[in-house]
């Protein structure tokens, strides 16, 4: 039984309870029946005593030496003296966990410190234990360390919960050896420091691409900063000013800023700001949310409800790569971003990876003629490839087309001066901004861009006034028009304005009569030829998607779980449609199950994009994905995968199955991979596809992740499928092995161990067992007759001898002897890359 340290009500409560049955009973004696009085107040005692101890376990502030806390245990929890606070596992998802403090009374559990917020546990056999050499350890389902403190070597005796939402580990002596104060998350508690070492990092799990901090930079300022993989940069306080400007003091070193029970926040570079509530008594959080503002936040401790009392930016558009690369943040009144014109989203559910370019700039030659297209009132701040001051447009259009490295350039017409931007990043539209952008495309792209324009301009923002036209509007000869031009181009601006407005009267009227009968699923929408993305993943209509396949017709291939057809949605979006059969749960129940898939994303994933759930329709629609499957390339006529190419999908389904196993929120079982289940796109990047669909059509209802009773394909399906055992992800990891053996030589791997014993097992055994046995020797003589013939030798030996060695790991009949996916590619990634 999991013991948690002295109850301290007990403690208290006790003595107090004893004396004033004592003092009760020296007064009743002599007035009552002496025995039968003691009696009553014996029980009084143990039941008091009971209740005393019973109320101590939900409220207990700490954890003793040698306790632990079980993630099956909902109610194994540490909590703050007065109960704002809370300590233990905290639930992200249906099977996915982190060690985490939240607030106890508010409505949604605010997290306010996680242990391991990028690295979940599963929700059956993890837990979090004070270890007899006083380090507090949280290790998973499969005993692996997630993570753990640094108090091994000072003798920490007991781990403590304070009111102030800080937990502490002291020694015997009751001194501080280790705090979550030191290392914060996304969020300041009152009188936690933001310091030198301690900043805060944005963090969202259906956005895992936030690059958002808020530390101290190299003057010793508390800024804001996008910290991107490729590029970083400050964007609070106001980057354009000066320190002294911004009432900042450089080079304090102190660097330490703290907000404090009042409300009121100051740092040591003279940062200082005030909650809108200031005063006592109100439990504060000083977040910075994944969008990149940092907000002040109050609680209202009736309705357990958040609200702002202090925010960094008003207007979100200011915050750096909030739509990502060479997107645009534009305010339709409120905040969206779009994609400028010969650009596309790159993922729809995370703008913050941004938009990429439909087209090549061509940096050679003059085959391709290439042209701007201008979006007025627009600014890219920042990565200037030249400044030029006091030039005309023209000279400056020159030195942008001159330049391969130049993507666009800003010109301000109030001053004259030129900007060549290498690259595009932080695009925001604001009315009044004095300059434009032009954008570097094709001529032949410039020309179908503006009859775009022209025919969608009636689907304008209904609140859009007469400069957001301009604004959203853009010409390919910004600087061709006349005083007289000019005049009547305002004109009809005036009256093309006036007229959408009263066309979006109309269709407002109309949509609010319609809107009950109108289908939720059309939630894509176009404004001025840019696209703006709602939601990535949705629910569909039968009728939606037999058109989009019309009526089924395009057939790509058939497995397992159902057929496969092509079909384009009407946001012209190409996708797989796959018809599942055998689906045994409720509505509810499987829509409950494809929330799951759709919230995972990896690269090495195939991208759910919806589902359909109507009568008994069951239906998933995937991402498109062009070059069809491996086993398409390997056993087909589809064309010769190279040694390179080969590699690189072995890497990269080696990640996707990790991605599944040990770091999505659910943890999934795929269950059958092998490669009719290995997608390539148009790069030859391997993206798994089927994962997760196994618990949906057949799951063992006695056990979640542990299933027993689906099948993997003939000559994938590992040993264990045979035995009456619970199944884990080591059956993934056997048909991975399976998978290498295949890429290497080019063929079935049943055929490769076919022998006369009509044994397939044994067979299969003594094929992994010749291969260690051929590795261990160093002889690596046999490798060419091994590989692909069709490949002539081109390979890499050492990167074969690789493959074959993690297949011979991977396919070890014992499944406890078999790497964990993880290991796989700690072991790939080690591997030195050769040139």
């Amino acid at each position: 039984m999991t013991q948690l340290g002295p109850l301290k009500s007990y403690t208290y409560v006790t003595p107090l309870l004893q004396l004033c049955c004592s003092a009760s009973l020296a007064l009743l004696m002599p007035l009552m029946a002496t025995s039968y009085l003691m009696l009553i107040l014996a029980l009084l005692l143990t039941f008091a005593i009971t209740a005393s101890t019973t109320g101590g376990l939900a409220h207990t502030s700490y954890l003793k030496k040698g306790s632990s806390l079980s993630v099956e245990h909902a109610s194994e929890i540490i909590q703050s003296p007065d109960g704002t606070f809370s300590f233990g596992f905290y639930n992200i998802s249906s099977t996915a966990f982190t060690i985490s403090i939240w607030f106890t009374n508010s409505a949604d559990r605010t997290i306010a410190w996680s242990a391991n917020r990028d690295r979940p546990v599963h929700g059956s056999g993890s837990k979090i234990v004070l270890n007899k050499h006083g380090t507090l350890v949280l290790t998973d389902y499969d005993g692996t360390v997630v993570w753990q403190t640094n108090t091994s070597s000072k003798g920490a005796d007991h781990a403590e919960l304070m009111d102030s939402g800080n937990l502490v580990m002291r020694d015997q002596g009751g001194n501080i050896l280790w705090q979550s104060f030191d290392h914060p998350t996304d969020t300041l508690l009152p009188t936690q420091p933001v310091t030198a070492t301690a900043k805060l990092v944005s963090t969202d799990l259906s956005r895992p691409s936030s690059y958002y901090t808020l530390r101290f930079d190299d003057r010793y300022i508390l800024s804001l900063a996008y910290d991107g993989p490729e590029i970083s940069n400050l964007y609070w306080p106001n980057p354009d000013f000066s320190s002294w400007l911004n009432y900042r003091i450089s080079y304090n070193r102190s660097r330490r800023g703290v907000l404090d029970n009042l409300g009121q926040f100051i740092a040591s570079d003279n940062t200082s700001f005030v909650s809108s509530d200031w005063g006592p008594g109100i439990k504060r959080r000083l977040t910075l949310d994944y969008d990149g503002n940092l907000r002040l936040y109050s609680l209202n401790d009736s309705s357990g409800s958040w609200s702002v009392s202090w925010m960094a930016f008003s207007q979100p558009c200011e915050i750096h790569g909030i739509c990502g690369w060479n997107g645009v943040c534009v305010y339709t009144p409120a905040a969206a971003c779009f994609c400028p014109p010969g650009y596309v989203v790159r993922d729809p559910s995370d703008w913050s990876k941004g938009c990429k370019p439909t087209f090549n700039i061509s940096c050679r030659g003059s085959d391709q003629q290439m042209g701007f297209v201008s979006l007025p009132q627009t600014d890219f701040w920042g990565s200037d490839l030249d400044y030029i001051p006091m030039t005309s447009l023209d000279a400056c259009r020159i030195q942008c087309l001159n330049s391969c490295s130049c993507l666009a350039f800003e010109y301000k017409l109030d001053s004259n001066d030129c900007y060549l931007k290498s690259v595009l990043l932080n695009g925001k539209t604001v009315p009044g901004y004095p300059g434009t952008a032009h954008l570097k495309v094709p001529q032949n792209l410039l020309s179908k861009t503006i009859s775009y324009v022209h025919e969608n301009s009636e689907i304008l923002d209904c609140n859009s006034s007469n400069t957001k036209v301009e604004v959203l509007s853009f010409d390919s000869d910004a600087h061709g028009n006349g005083g007289k031009a000019t005049t009547w181009h305002y004109y009809y601006g005036f009256l093309a304005a006036f007229f959408l407005i009263e066309v979006c009267f109309i269709a407002f009227g109309w949509w609010f009569i319609v809107k009950k009968q109108s289908t939720q699923s059309e939630i894509w929408a176009a404004e001025e030829g840019y696209r703006m993305v709602t939601d990535h993943f949705r629910s569909f209509t039968y009728k939606e998607l037999r058109e989009a396949t019309k009526n089924f017709k395009d057939q790509l291939g058939h497995g397992r779980y159902g057929s496969v057809y092509k079909g384009i949605l009407r946001d012209k979006r190409i996708v797989a449609v796959k018809k599942l059969g055998d689906v045994k749960q409720g509505e509810d129940e499987f829509q409950t199950e494809v929330s799951v898939i759709g919230r995972i994303y990896h690269m090495n994933l195939v991208r759910v994009w919806g589902v359909c759930s109507e009568r008994k329709h069951r239906l998933l629609v995937f991402e498109y994905v062009d070059n069809g499957s491996l086993a398409m390339f390997l056993f087909g006529n589809q064309g010769l995968l190279q040694w390179d190419q080969r590699y690189k999908i072995a890497v990269g389904v080696g990640k996707g199955l990790a991605y599944l196993h040990h770091e999505c929120l659910d943890w999934i079982i795929h269950c059958d991979v092998k490669p009719e289940n290995i997608l390539l796109d148009h790069d030859f990047d391997p993206k798994i596809s089927d994962f997760g669909v196994a618990k949906l059509l057949q799951r063992d209802h006695r056990t979640d992740p542990n299933m027993s009773k689906v099948h993997g394909t003939r000559g994938y399906a590992a040993p264990e499928w045979a035995s009456n055992i619970p199944i884990n992800e080591k059956v993934d990891v056997y048909s991975y092995g399976v998978v290498l053996l295949e890429l290497v030589s080019g063929r079935r791997a049943f055929e490769l161990a076919a022998s006369g014993t009509g044994d397939a097992e044994i067979a299969m055994r003594q094929l992994v067992w010749t291969i260690k046995e051929k590795l261990k020797s160093g002889d690596w003589s046999w490798i060419t007759g091994f590989v692909d013939p069709r490949l002539n030798g081109n390979i890499v030996h050492s990167e074969v001898c690789l493959m074959l060695e993690v297949a011979a790991m991977c396919m070890e009949k014992e499944r406890s002897q078999r790497p964990s996916m993880n290991d796989i590619v700690e072991k790939f990634s080690s591997f030195p890359v050769n040139e």
